[in-house]
Order: structure tokens, then C-alpha cells, then sequence
């Protein structure tokens, strides 16, 4: 009898752990999934209706979209009333609503968000808006204001409203392997409007690829959920291979902006609409001169966050473990930026997955072989499109020494004694992780690049890193006594 029980046991905890294997996550392969399958219960619906029905929930409380987007029936052209969720019905399945359902919560909780393949944190929401928006009817000059409007212009309105907001706070996954809960960290206050990093990064994507479908239609047969999982396929950047990813999508966006004053001038227009469905008297001329102030240093901000600097992987999403011992602050703004390669692992990393285990390797060897704090590197560049934070501006590094106090050290993932890295990962540290040093104070205007090898006896950072690094504008001779 007992050996019946263990063996009954045994089988329902086996049902349990299936059970929770196949629990969609919060990841965006789950929400392109659950999109799947909704197409496949309305076989035949084009993408527009769709649309329509993933957006209806939004629109109908929202009076803004509303007046950009039209009313919203209370059934979506061609749909079932009577049918269930999921069927042709006008209910979405319950993953679905929750997963387009954005909000924060005053504990810090970001709903309506998804992991994607390339390791940030988007809300769905902005996406999808997007998407309607570029299948409207209507000239393109139109399409482009209704696109920045309902993707990222009331939003950016909304927090100027009710300033001091914090900007474009970020957090992280309670597991980037299996995401469940969303939690914004490093601010105390956070509003239900507060404009998080997720909100711009589905802003950015929905004017993306809605911008995309304005100009090209798709083509027969064309699923939503084939366009989200082209975009936020694989991310690669070493090739310059023909199609959008997600992983670039601060270069397209601003690509499209062109300039930063378009987009403050949609914010305005974004307000003027607001007050005026609000039925709000019109501003004075002093008030509208402080908020077009308030507007213009929010674009200022923006500009920075999301242009000057390049994204970079916090410690938390490529699961570091904790510091050891108590980390020396350093006092910037320095004035060196030192050039490595990690040599081991020897083969660049294509993916946030592979980028991330690399990291974790790396940090390992270094506290647990070398006896190190933490990671040594101050960054280290992926191939993937992003930057790792390492010990990042704030902290001492052990990368190289007898220098330590007076530069930060980033690494290029990889052996680059006969190779070079990626285009896009050499772009990110010479251009994108340099300027938003000296726009951030953390490195002096002309600082100077330094490779390892110029200050210590080693090979680092390889034979043609090196003589790439040679060419840039602030690399600097060191003359030894």
C-alpha cells in the first residue's frame, strides 16, 4: 500500500510540474502564441479586425484613442456575440486581456509588460495601437501624427501633467527564464501614469512597425502573429540582413523622429487634444510657456535615455550574483575608457540567452578563481545589440591594474586577435556607451581610450581590436619610463 501511494504521488506531482511547464509566462513567445491561436479560431479575419478586437478594451475607456482611432462597437466587424472567448467572440481569452491591460501598481508591480528575445521589457499595449494606426485609411502625413500620437505623444503629455513624475523608471523580472512578475526599482513614489521604460520601448515599437504598415501593406494571408515574431525574432546585429528587429529599435525610431523637436511638438498637440475632450479652458500664455518649457527638458531627458546612451542589460537581468565584500566608490567624471576582449569565452554571443550565460561564467571565474569582488569589467559589449552592466559608472572595477580608480574598463565579449567585433558592438562602445558617459558626467569630454595591452603585459584586447581601437578619435599613445 505505501509503495501504491508513493507511485500516486509521484504521478501528481509529475501532472503538477507539467501543469506548470505549460502555464504561459510573461514572455512575448507566450503572447505571440496565445496571438496564434486566436487567429486560428477566427480563420479567414485579416489582421485589421484583429486589431480591432485586441485594442477594443483600451479604446473603449480611453477617450483619447477614441478620438483618434473612432468609437469602438461593442462587437468588432464579423464577430460572433454569442460565441465563447477565443471562438469568434467578441471576449478576448483571459491570458490575452491581462496581458494588454496595462497599469502600475503602488507596490511597484508593472502589468501589461512581456520579456522579449532580446531581453527588455515592453508593454504590449502601445505595440498593437501602432499596428491599427498603420492600417488606417488615410494619407501618410496623417498616419504619422495618429501613430506618434497614440504611441508614445499621450503618454509623454500625461506625465508632464502632473510632474515631479519619476522618468522612465525600469526594473526587473523575478525570472528572465520563466517571467511572472514585473518589478520597477530604484524609485519610491511610481504613479498608475508613470511613463516606465516598458511604455517607451512599446511606444518605439509600435510606431515601428505601424509606420512600416502605413507604407507597405501586408500582404495576403499575413498574420499578426508572424509579424511580432519576425521583429521580435533572433537579434541580430553583425549582418546587415534585410528586415526590422527588435533589437535596433532605437535606431529605427529615430530614424523616423529625425530630430527630437518633432516629437516635443507632437507631445503639445497631444495635450491641447486632452485638455480640450476634457473640455479644460484654454492656458494662459504664461502657463503654456512653462509647459512648453517642461516639455522641451522632458525631450531633453528622453533624448538622453534613449538616443545618447545605448541600451544596457542591468545585473539583475542577466541574473548576476551578489557583490562580495563593500564596493569603493569611484569619482567621476574620469578620464580613460580601457579597451579589452574577454578571450574567454572566445566566440562573440548572438543572443541575450547566450550573452547572459556568458556573463555569469565570466563573473564566476573571476570571484571564485581570481578571488575577485564581482565581475571586473565595467561593461562588456555582446554582439546581440546590447551592452552588460558589469560594475557599471558608479563603481570601482578590477579590469586593469594600477588604473582601476581612474577609467572604466569594457570588454568585447570574444578572442579579436585575427577578427574584429560586429559593426554594431564596436558602434555601441566608441559612439553610443562613450557619449553618454560625457553627457552623464561620468567621463570627462576628452577622455582618452587606452587598450589593455598600452598599460599591462598582456595580448588583451587582441592583435586587430587593437589596431581598430588605433583609429578611433580619442585613442591616446602612453609613452613608458
Amino acid at each position: 500500500m505505501a509503495v501504491y501511494w508513493r507511485w500516486t504521488l509521484a504521478v501528481l506531482m509529475g501532472l503538477a510540474s507539467s501543469h506548470m511547464e505549460a502555464t504561459p509566462t510573461w514572455h512575448m513567445s507566450d503572447f505571440i502564441a496565445a496571438l496564434e491561436q486566436l487567429e486560428l479560431s477566427r480563420p479567414g479575419a485579416e489582421p485589421s479586425t484583429l486589431l480591432h478586437l485586441l485594442t477594443r478594451p483600451a479604446v473603449q475607456e480611453n477617450p483619447f484613442l477614441r478620438n483618434i482611432l473612432g468609437p469602438r462597437a461593442v462587437a468588432p466587424p464579423g464577430a460572433n456575440a454569442t460565441a465563447p472567448p477565443g471562438a469568434n467572440g467578441t471576449a478576448l481569452p483571459p491570458y490575452l486581456a491581462r496581458a494588454l491591460a496595462h497599469r502600475v501598481r503602488r507596490d511597484g508591480r508593472e502589468e501589461g509588460v512581456v520579456l522579449t528575445g532580446d531581453g527588455t521589457t515592453v508593454a504590449l499595449g502601445p505595440v498593437l495601437l501602432g499596428l491599427e494606426a498603420g492600417l488606417l485609411s488615410g494619407a501618410p502625413r496623417g498616419r504619422a501624427r495618429a501613430l506618434f500620437q497614440l504611441t508614445l505623444a499621450q503618454p509623454l503629455a500625461l506625465v508632464a501633467r502632473a510632474p515631479p513624475a519619476p522618468l522612465f523608471p525600469d526594473g526587473c523580472w523575478d525570472s528572465p527564464d520563466s517571467p511572472r512578475e514585473f518589478r520597477l526599482s530604484g524609485v519610491s513614489l511610481v504613479g498608475p501614469r508613470a511613463l516606465t521604460t516598458a511604455l517607451v520601448h512599446g511606444g518605439m515599437d509600435g510606431l515601428v512597425l505601424g509606420m512600416t504598415l502605413a507604407s507597405a501593406r501586408p500582404q495576403a494571408g499575413a498574420s499578426l502573429s508572424g509579424l511580432l515574431r519576425s521583429y521580435y525574432g533572433l537579434p541580430l546585429i553583425s549582418t546587415g540582413a534585410p528586415g526590422l528587429r527588435a533589437s535596433q529599435r532605437r535606431d529605427h525610431f529615430w530614424q523616423l523622429v529625425g530630430h527630437p523637436p518633432l516629437l516635443a511638438k507632437q507631445v503639445l498637440r497631444a495635450l491641447d487634444l486632452q485638455l480640450r475632450l476634457e473640455a479644460r479652458p484654454k492656458m494662459k500664455k504664461t502657463k503654456r510657456n512653462k509647459l512648453v518649457a517642461l516639455v522641451n527638458a522632458q525631450m531633453k531627458e528622453f533624448v538622453l535615455r534613449f538616443m545618447d546612451c545605448p541600451p544596457i542589460v542591468p545585473r539583475c537581468m542577466w541574473q548576476a550574483a551578489p557583490y562580495r565584500g563593500t564596493p569603493t566608490l569611484l569619482a567621476p567624471p574620469l578620464g580613460f575608457l580601457y579597451v579589452h576582449h574577454t578571450s574567454t569565452p572566445a566566440a562573440p554571443c548572438l543572443s541575450f540567452q547566450h550573452c547572459a550565460e556568458d556573463m555569469r561564467a565570466m563573473q564566476r571565474f573571476h570571484q571564485d578563481v581570481r578571488g575577485w569582488d564581482d565581475i571586473g569589467y565595467s561593461f562588456v559589449a555582446g554582439s546581440d545589440g546590447s551592452l552588460y552592466e558589469g560594475r557599471g559608472w558608479k563603481w570601482q572595477g578590477a579590469h586593469t591594474l594600477g588604473h582601476n580608480t581612474v577609467g572604466y574598463g569594457v570588454a568585447f565579449i570574444g578572442d579579436y586577435s585575427s577578427a574584429l567585433p560586429v559593426d554594431g558592438a564596436l558602434a555601441l562602445v566608441r559612439d553610443r556607451l562613450a557619449g553618454c558617459g560625457v553627457a552623464t558626467a561620468a567621463l570627462v569630454a576628452n577622455y582618452t581610450v587606452h587598450g589593455h595591452r598600452q598599460l599591462v603585459s598582456t595580448s588583451c584586447p587582441g592583435d586587430a581590436l587593437y589596431r581598430e581601437i588605433s583609429g578611433w578619435e580619442h585613442f591616446g599613445n602612453v609613452t613608458r619610463v
